[in-house]
């Protein structure tokens, strides 16, 4: 027989950040529990259900009993088991007896290569396991492998999970599963809403579960569901007000996890707290409320570009009353005080312009082997006038707001919602009268923090952001504080792929080699502040190599997840480019070439050249035309001389496509070069001018990129 089986934990309210992966984690071990046992079939053919005082999966076509199966056990290599003369050895009679196996039983062993020896497997009968038998046991082992941080007990038991559990439901059809796990036994009975159900519900079979708590307990109990009506329903509301959701990554999901039985209400608040910046509003709202703030409609997208904040919010309530006044009215109460911090800390903090604040970041540690907020302002403020400096921006601007960029840390604002850094640091330099060029660098200069985030608009704020970035990559750098494995404590990882995309997607003409430089001259700006280990610095002996290779691997990655072909990132890699921002041309230039006929003979000759390259001695000479003896080694000499000029001009004005064009005319000498010519001869003046020739033409060949990654792969 087979039927849907319904297993369901009822539990106390559970953590809302991780409930939704407590729902998938429990349904899929479950799943994975029953398939493994042959009850259920593999895939995905399962429902998972999770509410603030739930977790459940339901499985159609589960089985009583599983079929019987074959198994193969392993005995021993055929080697030790049998003697010289084909009998059985004392080792495997010995072996046979334990495991209750007539020796004559050993004509049905079957020989399998196992590893490098043939060794005896013996065919064994699996019974079919029972689902009332396991079951249980299956959930129990699934509770110990949930993401759950911390665990409790409750009552006087030794039980443990996540929060108390109240009820266990386990229904194979119409029938109850016996069992019994964290002092709880199956039954049929489950709760809906504590407040709009009428009481406990008594299930008539699996498969109605959804259907019957929807109907009888006021219960959506598939998550996503829930989410999709809790969506519609707040793009209603907003849509009546002539309104837009502000969006909020993450905050949805939270609330679904908060009710059962979710409605929208409209909640609203005095306009004249509209005067606090609203970002300010949003995240108090956001964080700390669950609340979804509105705006006018009139912006689009996030940030400055989202639109005006309007004072009125949606309440995502898990209770339907047909008067919801005391709900509305319950929310405004609460959120009122909210927003009055919110405006105090404005107005105290607009006392105290930034730069008088500078002082107060001396006493803020950055870290103890790098020093004070203070010593790390005085850096970026030197590094962002050098890189505003090389961009032609003005440089006085530039440092000007790395000055400020980390004033904002010590106000009363920041300090309560630290993810308005940088945001509040912009409202308060502009209340200060300062340029606006300098207040919109303070708050874009920690951009981007996050990917996909917009880049920092203009070449002061790039300078400045830069500038933070490449401090803290060389600072942690300096102090052994590398990232490993999955552990980057400080960020790091984001600081690279930040700099990599200001340099390559805003564009910016500056060469990464000079930056990293400047950087390192800065780095003991004020006096040594940063401790170096002595022969435990990463950097001993090596400059800035070891931070470029960080920052390379990092574009690798950053240029793989864009689509871009592996062998051509490599191509153009290889090659340690410096210049950032011309990267996206070589790749182009690459892909246009990989189309061409001549292109792989090409790459595989190039990668011929350097093979041969490599095994000679250095330096070579250029090649000299009178010492030139074969058709085909003057006829590749003429097609190097004439095709030089315009290669390098293509290069040196960004040609790169064209450059790549002129170098696939050179492949028909190329060919009949290695076709009738020996480069290896044993006249050491023939054989050094004609490696001289190969080593003119390789550097040619890899004036966009190594080509003979194109071969590779």
């Amino acid at each position: 027989m087979n039927a849907t089986l319904l297993v369901e934990l009822l539990t106390e309210e559970l953590p809302p950040k991780v409930l939704a992966r407590l729902g998938e984690v429990f349904s899929a071990e479950i799943h994975a529990g029953l398939s493994d046992r042959n009850l259920a079939a593999a895939g995905d053919n399962y429902r998972w259900f999770a509410t603030p005082r739930r977790l459940a999966i339901q499985v159609p076509g589960v089985l009583a009993v599983a079929p019987d199966a074959t198994a193969f056990e392993k005995i021993m290599p055929v080697a030790v088991a049998l003697d010289a003369g084909g009998q059985p050895t004392p080792a495997l009679k010995k072996k046979l007896e334990a495991k209750g196996i007539p020796v004559s039983e050993l004509a049905k062993f079957e020989k399998r290569v196992d590893g490098k020896s043939e060794t005896f497997f013996y065919r064994v009968a699996v019974k079919g396991a029972r689902l009332d038998d396991v079951l249980a046991g299956i959930v129990t082992d699934v509770l110990k492998k949930l993401p759950i941080p911390k665990l409790m007990r409750w009552g006087d038991t030794d039980h443990q999970f996540v929060r108390p559990v109240h009820g266990l439901v386990m229904l194979h059809g119409e029938r109850v599963v016996p069992g019994e796990l964290l002092g709880l036994s199956s039954g049929r009975v489950t709760r809906g809403h504590r407040f709009l159900s009428s009481g406990e519900i008594t299930l008539a079979s699996a498969g109605e579960y959804a259907e019957t708590l929807y109907r009888q307990g006021k219960v959506i109990p598939c998550f996503v569901w829930r989410r999709d009506t809790i969506r519609e329903q707040l793009d209603i509301k907003a849509k009546e007000l002539g309104a837009r959701i502000n969006p909020a990554e993450g905050l949805l999901d939270e609330v679904t996890a908060l009710v059962e039985w979710p409605v929208v209400y409209v909640g609203e608040f005095e306009a004249e707290y509209l005067e606090v910046p609203q970002e300010c509003l949003i995240l108090t709202m956001q964080q700390n409320q669950k609340y979804f703030p509105l705006l006018d409609g009139v912006g689009s997208g996030v940030g400055s570009n989202a639109g005006k904040l309007i004072n009125k919010f949606l309440i995502v309530s898990n209770m339907q009353v047909d008067d919801p006044k005391h709900i509305v009215g319950g929310n405004a109460r609460v959120v009122r005080p909210r927003l009055a911090d919110a405006r105090f800390f404005f107005n105290q903090d607009r006392k105290t312009t930034l730069a008088s604040r500078l002082e107060k970041l001396g006493k803020v540690v950055y870290h103890n082997k790098i020093g004070s907020v203070l010593q790390r302002v005085e850096r970026l403020e030197a590094l962002a006038r050098k890189i505003a400096g090389r961009l032609g921006a003005d440089a006085s601007l530039a440092a000007r707001a790395a000055r400020l960029a980390k004033a904002d840390l010590v106000t009363d604002m920041v300090g309560e919602f630290p993810e308005l850094q940088g945001i509040m640091g912009r409202y308060y330099a502009l209340h200060d009268g300062e340029d606006a060029q300098v207040a919109d660098a303070v708050q874009s200069h920690y951009q981007p923090r996050f990917a996909g985030d917009a880049l920092p608009a203009g070449n002061i704020a790039c300078a400045v952001a830069l500038a933070d970035k490449l401090d803290a990559l060389l600072g942690f750098f300096l102090i052994g504080q590398i990232p490993t494995g999955d552990k980057d404590p400080f960020g790091l990882r984001r600081a690279a792929l930040g700099v990599l995309r200001i340099l390559m997607e805003s564009p910016l003409p500056l060469d990464l080699a000079v930056l990293l430089r400047d950087a390192e001259d800065l780095s003991d700006f004020v006096g040594g502040h940063v401790q170096v280990d002595g022969a435990n610095s990463p950097f001993q002996d090596k400059g800035t190599d070891q931070l470029y290779d960080f920052l390379l691997d990092r574009l690798r990655g950053l240029l793989k997840e864009a689509g871009h072909a592996q062998n051509a990132v490599e191509a153009v890699l290889v090659q340690r480019p410096t210049r950032i921002d011309l990267v996206p041309a070589r790749l182009a230039a690459v892909r246009d070439f990989q189309r061409l006929p001549e292109a792989l003979a090409l790459a595989a000759a190039n990668k011929r050249i350097g093979n041969i390259l490599k095994k000679a001695e250095t330096p070579l000479p250029e090649p000299d035309v009178a010492l030139l003896q074969e058709a085909a080694e003057k006829a590749l000499f003429e097609r190097v001389v004439l095709i030089a000029p315009p290669v390098r001009s293509h290069v040196a004005n960004g040609d790169y496509a064209d450059a790549l064009k002129v170098l696939a005319s050179v492949r028909a000498e190329v060919d009949r070069f290695f076709e009738e010519v020996m480069v290896n001869v044993d006249e050491p003046l023939l054989r050094a001018n004609r490696l001289g020739l190969l080593n003119a033409l390789f550097d040619q060949l890899n004036a966009v990129a190594d080509i003979s990654k194109l071969a590779a792969l």
